[in-house]
């Protein structure tokens, strides 16, 4: 029996019609330009776009005709029902995050023999900054497996209308569209590093800077999903209210102004932007040494347990548990031990779910609004660097 096919005429009338109908609603909700892509003609192509939005597909759909196989995290596979209706409406491309998955390669190379365009985040991650975080090297072999042209589609302002850390849209503008073309002959020629420099510089935006005004009624609210290092007084739990930002420990208080800025209540405050006072944490658990904390944890939060079946559905194993992150593990409900060393990733999914994928399990943990999950991601990373001899590593996650 041959195998199956990916690509089915309903898409095509599917997404032409999401196209009509979301048009409209999400130029308005995200103030966003959308460009189309005039030269797309009848064409395949492999779209990759910086990651700054929970809409940035929308916005691609927008741009192309026809329908586009998005590749996609295995969360939004596990959702039962909802995504059997999802893979039937338009079938995107499953991928485990941070890892390596072969099978999401073959799905790639299946869509685009038959004719389909394919459109991949290849940060893997939405920024929790306003620049473009790290792209997997990858991409650049995967791309010419594909052999298709491929469009560098950039998404400029999304930080400021919708920040990952934050529940609200923000009003203000945002624009996307493609920004360049290389064509497989003009690829071919290059190495795999060449291309992968090319990938990189045609889709890194800074948003850490003045660029327009982004309005809200609470323009700070759970940045603490996002920061957990304070600059008085080292590893700490922080707290939004409105535009203000505030740190349990010391009390210093910070407010985050409509444009991106960042300023102290009672006194200047060493940071600008978020990317700074992110990028200042990066290096301060970069040099961390976290083994100070394998006998008592750095953190302890409660939080829903779910054991992710792939590809089917999640099953709840613990409805509140305290999670414990210590210097080499994390601890679950007093029952469970997840040695980083039998750990081979963690990611954040969404805003602030985290999956540990623990042997052959992976566990998914939903905390409240304000769980900061990134700071586990970043333990277990700065636990590996080390393992690995790279002490210094700032690379840590994402």
């Amino acid at each position: 029996m041959g195998k199956k096919k990916w690509i089915k005429a309903r898409h095509k009338v599917i997404t032409e019609l999401a196209r009509w109908v979301l048009s409209p609603y999400i130029r308005w909700k995200y103030g966003v330009q959308v460009e189309k892509f005039r030269q797309q003609e009848h064409r395949p192509y492999l779209v990759l776009l910086n990651h700054q939005t929970a809409f940035d597909q929308f916005f691609v759909g927008m741009s192309f005709r026809g329908p586009v196989y998005y590749m996609a995290t295995e969360d939004i596979f596990s959702l039962g029902w909802v995504s059997a209706l999802i893979r039937y409406a338009v079938a995107p491309i499953p991928i485990k995050k941070q890892t390596t998955d072969p099978q999401a390669v073959k799905h790639c190379i299946q869509v685009a023999r038959a004719g389909g365009t394919i459109a991949i985040a290849p940060e893997g991650n939405r920024t929790y900054h306003g620049k473009t975080v790290y792209i997997n090297p990858t991409i650049a072999p995967l791309a010419k497996k594909l052999k298709l042209p491929i469009a560098l589609y950039r998404i400029e302002g999304g930080y400021g209308v919708q920040p990952r850390w934050s529940d609200g849209t923000r009003k203000g503008k945002m624009r996307a569209g493609v920004s360049r073309v290389l064509q497989p002959e003009e690829y071919e020629k290059l190495t795999n590093e060449e291309l992968y420099s090319l990938i990189c510089t045609g889709l890194e935006v800074n948003e850490a800077q003045c660029s327009g005004t982004y309005r809200h009624k609470a323009l700070a609210q759970y940045l603490e999903r996002v920061i957990y290092v304070c600059p008085d007084c080292g590893l700490s739990v922080f707290e939004s209210e409105g535009d203000l930002i505030r740190c349990k420990k010391c009390g210093m208080e910070i407010r985050y102004l409509p444009t991106k800025e960042l300023e102290g209540t009672a006194g200047p405050f060493p940071f600008r932007f978020v990317a700074d006072w992110y990028e200042y944490q990066c290096r301060f658990v970069s040099g961390l040494d976290i083994s100070r904390f394998n006998k008592e944890p750095a953190y302890r939060d409660e939080a829903k347990i779910s054991e992710v079946v792939v590809y089917r559905r999640k099953n709840e194993l613990y409805p509140n548990a305290q999670i414990g992150l210590y210097g080499d593990r994390v601890t679950i409900g007093g029952e469970l031990e997840l040695p980083f060393e039998q750990i081979y990733a963690m990611a954040v999914l969404g805003r602030n779910k985290l999956n540990i994928y623990h042997k052959d399990r992976i566990y998914q943990v939903k905390g409240s609004k304000r769980f900061n999950a990134l700071k586990y991601v970043n333990f277990y990373y700065r636990y590996t660097n080390i393992k690995k001899g790279i002490t210094n590593g700032e690379f840590l996650g994402i």
